[in-house]
Parts: C-alpha cells; structure tokens; sequence
C-alpha cells in the first residue's frame, strides 16, 4: 500500500521522473505474490493501483536507494543490521510513521488477520506517512 500511495502522490505533484520507488520485505515468504487481495481492494475504493509483486530486500537496494522505510520496529531494527553487512550502503533506514504526525514513530499494523476496517485504517496512516515523506524529500532536495 505504501508504494501504491507514494506512486501515486509522485504523479500527481509532477515528479514522477525524479523518482523510483519499489517495494520490498524482510522476508521471501509470499515472494512473487501480488498484494493481500482486501489490501487492492482497499487501494482501489481510494483509486490506488498496488502494481507490485512482491519480493525480499536485497543488498543493492541499500546501495541504490536513498530510503528504505521500515513498516514496524521488527523490521527496522533488520533492515538496520542488514545494512551494517553491505558494502558501501548509503540509504536512509527509516520507520515509515516517523512521517506520521499523528503518530509519530508507531508500528503499521499489520491488518492481515483483523477486519476490513483495519485495512482501511492502514491506508488512512500510509496516506499520511506517504504524504509527509514526499515533502521530506522535497524540502531535503529542493524538488
């Protein structure tokens, strides 16, 4: 969902061609796969496309990206000590809701085993977080 909503925040402000984004996890398990069809659905009622299938962070990513954002403090805390073994890795590791004002630096929940409405809260966080990160890299890179 995260990469859905910043494509999308990207086009529409115009900076597309300044930009690749991807997605990625921590793990191979659902590598391959597209997005939790509740988690399209949700996208969609919002007009977001989730394009992506999924696959596992690899070691160029943190050579080749200038941000990696972590969904949870799980996944940060993995993503940091991975970087640590990578040669010349230069992204900014990140968690996601440290661009949400509303709660700065909380997990995304993960809404796979909840109700639809988790869903819909999981895109209501990203779409702030989203929101918040493109102005950081506006301001941070004078786009």
């Amino acid at each position: 969902m995260a990469e859905g909503l910043f494509i999308h925040q990207v086009a529409e402000a115009g900076l597309s061609d300044q930009f690749e984004i991807d997605s990625a996890g921590t793990s191979g398990w659902h590598e391959g796969e597209r997005a939790d069809s509740r988690m399209r659905q949700t996208a969609g009622k919002y007009g977001i496309d989730l394009p992506s299938r999924s696959r596992p962070v690899k070691d160029s990513d943190f050579r080749n990206f200038d941000y990696i954002l972590a969904m949870d403090e799980s996944n940060l805390r993995d993503l940091q000590s991975r970087a640590r073994n990578v040669t010349h890795a230069s992204a900014h590791i990140l968690k996601m809701r440290q661009f949400d004002d509303e709660a700065p630096n909380a997990d995304v929940p993960d809404p796979y085993y909840g109700g639809r409405r988790g869903f819909d809260e999981v895109y209501e966080m990203l779409n702030r977080s989203t929101q918040q990160l493109l102005t950081h890299i506006q301001q941070a890179s004078e786009l």
